[in-house]
C-alpha cells in the first residue's frame, strides 16, 4: 500500500519524474527476448531491433586513440580537464569539415562538443522555459517525450487519447509519407529528426524549408537531430538544416559520432547553437541561446574525454571519412536487403534508403507487439515494435540495419520462408 504523509524532514522529489509512463520500450524487448530464450535455450536468436552498432571502430580511429593514450603517459603531453565547449582545434575542424565544405558559414564558437547527442537533446531543456508549447513527431524516439515530461512541459497523461495534454504530437504516417507537416497552431519548440528514427525516412529541402519558414514566422525554435546524416543517399536530402535559408535564425542542430563512426560506447557528439539564435526571458528581453548554452555547459559539463576527441578528430579527415563511409555502405546494404526482401513478401515497407532503419507494416492487421512476438517465436528474429515510438507506430515494426551481413541475410531468409 502506498503511504501518503507530509514530513518536514523528508526531501521533496521532482514530481515530474513520477509522471513518466511505466516501463521502457527497449527494456520490454530485452525482457521478452530473455523469457523466450529461457524457455527455448537452444534457439539461435538474431537481433535486428537494437540501434547499437556492431563495430569495430575503423583503423584510423583506433590509431588516433592509441596515440592519445600515449600522450597521457607523458607529462609534457598529458591532458587534464578540457574546455567545456571542446578544444578550439576540434571545434574548428568540425566547422570546416562538416559545414564549411557544404558551403555553410559556421564559426567555431557556435560548436559545442559533448559526450553524445542523447545527452545534449535532454540537456537543452535546461535553457528553455517550462511554459513553452512543444511539438514532437509521432512516431518518435521516446527520449524526446520523456525529457519534456521530466522538465514539466508535458502536462497530464490522457489515458483515453494515449498522449500528454500539453504536447503537440505531429502525426507521421503513410498518408503524409512519414514526414511531419507544420501545424496550424503555434508551437514554441519543435523536435525534428532527419533521417528519422524509427521510420528511416528523411525530409527533403522543400519539406525542411516549410519548417524553417514556420519557425521564423512563429518565432519558434527547431531542435534538429541529425545523428544519422551520414547515411543519406538521396541528392535532394540536406545533410544539415543549415543548408536551408534562414535556419540559423531558428534552429539548433545536434549531431553524434555514435552511429556515423561507431562511438556508441566511446561517446562523442556536438551541438550547433548559432549566434543568430535568440529567445526571451521573463522580462521580455532578448537573450542569446548560444550564451545560455555556453553558461550551462561551463557549470554542468567538464569536457569530453581527450581519447574520444582524438578518435573523433580522425573521423573529420579525408582518410577517416572514407573509412567510416565504407562501413556505413555495409549497413545500408543490409537495409537494402531487408527492404527488398520484405517488399517481395508483399509487406508495406518504408525507409532504409537514407537511414539505417526499415519501417514495416505488420501483416494481416496485426498489432506491433503481436508481430514482434510472432517473429520471435516463429523466426527467432528480434525487431522493435513501432507502438513503442508512439500512437502512429501501432501496427508497424522497425528493423535495424546495424548487424552482421551474414546474420542479417539469415534473418531475412527465416522471415521470407513464411507466408506473410
Amino acid at each position: 500500500m502506498r503511504r501518503f504523509f507530509y514530513c518536514t524532514k523528508m526531501v521533496r522529489v521532482n514530481s515530474n519524474f513520477c509522471l513518466l509512463r511505466a516501463g521502457y520500450l527497449f527494456t520490454e524487448i530485452v525482457n521478452r527476448t530473455a523469457a523466450y530464450k529461457q524457455a527455448h535455450p537452444e534457439a539461435d536468436i538474431i537481433r535486428l531491433g537494437i540501434g547499437d552498432v556492431p563495430g569495430p571502430l575503423v583503423p584510423c580511429v583506433i590509431e588516433a586513440m592509441h596515440r592519445a593514450v600515449e600522450e597521457q603517459a607523458d607529462k609534457r603531453t598529458f591532458h587534464g580537464y578540457g574546455l567545456e565547449q571542446g578544444p578550439a582545434w576540434m571545434r574548428e575542424q568540425i566547422a570546416a569539415f562538416d559545414y564549411q565544405r557544404l558551403g555553410i558559414a559556421m564559426d567555431a564558437d557556435e560548436v559545442f562538443v559533448s559526450d553524445g547527442a542523447g545527452s545534449d537533446l535532454g540537456n537543452l531543456s535546461d535553457i528553455l522555459g517550462t511554459d513553452n508549447r512543444v511539438a514532437i513527431t509521432d512516431p518518435v524516439y521516446p527520449a524526446y517525450v520523456d525529457t519534456n515530461v521530466m522538465a514539466g512541459r508535458a502536462g497530464e497523461w490522457q489515458e483515453e487519447a494515449g498522449q500528454w495534454s500539453r504536447l503537440l504530437m505531429l502525426p507521421c504516417n503513410a498518408e503524409n509519407g512519414f514526414c511531419p507537416v507544420p501545424p496550424a497552431e503555434k508551437a514554441d519548440i519543435i523536435y525534428l529528426c532527419s533521417p528519422n528514427n524509427p521510420t528511416g525516412i528523411a525530409m527533403n529541402k522543400v519539406q525542411l524549408q516549410a519548417w524553417v519558414d514556420y519557425a521564423r514566422t512563429n518565432r519558434s525554435l527547431i531542435i534538429f537531430d541529425s545523428a544519422y546524416e551520414a547515411f543519406i543517399q538521396s541528392p535532394d536530402v540536406p545533410h544539415s538544416i543549415y543548408e536551408i535559408e534562414g535556419a540559423k535564425e531558428c534552429a539548433i542542430e545536434v549531431r553524434s559520432f555514435s552511429k556515423t563512426a561507431g562511438f556508441t560506447g566511446i561517446r562523442c557528439g556536438y551541438t550547433i547553437v548559432p549566434k543568430a539564435l535568440y529567445g526571451v526571458n521573463d522580462k521580455g528581453e532578448e537573450v542569446s541561446l548560444n550564451a545560455l548554452w555556453y553558461r550551462r555547459q561551463c557549470t554542468k559539463y567538464n569536457g569530453t574525454s581527450i581519447i574520444s576527441l582524438r578518435g573523433a578528430q580522425a573521423v573529420l579527415t579525408e582518410e577517416g571519412h572514407e573509412q567510416v563511409m565504407a562501413q556505413i555502405a555495409g549497413y545500408m546494404d543490409n537495409a537494402r536487403r531487408i527492404r527488398e526482401a520484405l517488399s517481395e513478401c508483399g509487406l508495406a515497407v518504408y525507409g532504409g534508403t537514407d537511414g539505417p532503419y526499415v519501417w514495416v507494416r505488420a501483416p494481416r492487421g496485426m498489432g506491433s507487439w503481436a508481430f514482434f512476438d510472432w517473429l520471435l517465436e516463429e523466426c527467432q528474429v528480434v525487431c522493435t515494435p513501432g507502438v513503442g515510438f508512439g500512437n502512429e507506430g501501432e501496427g508497424y515494426v522497425r528493423f535495424s540495419a546495424f548487424g552482421d551481413p551474414k546474420r542479417t541475410e539469415e534473418a531475412i531468409g527465416r522471415i521470407v520462408n513464411y507466408e506473410l
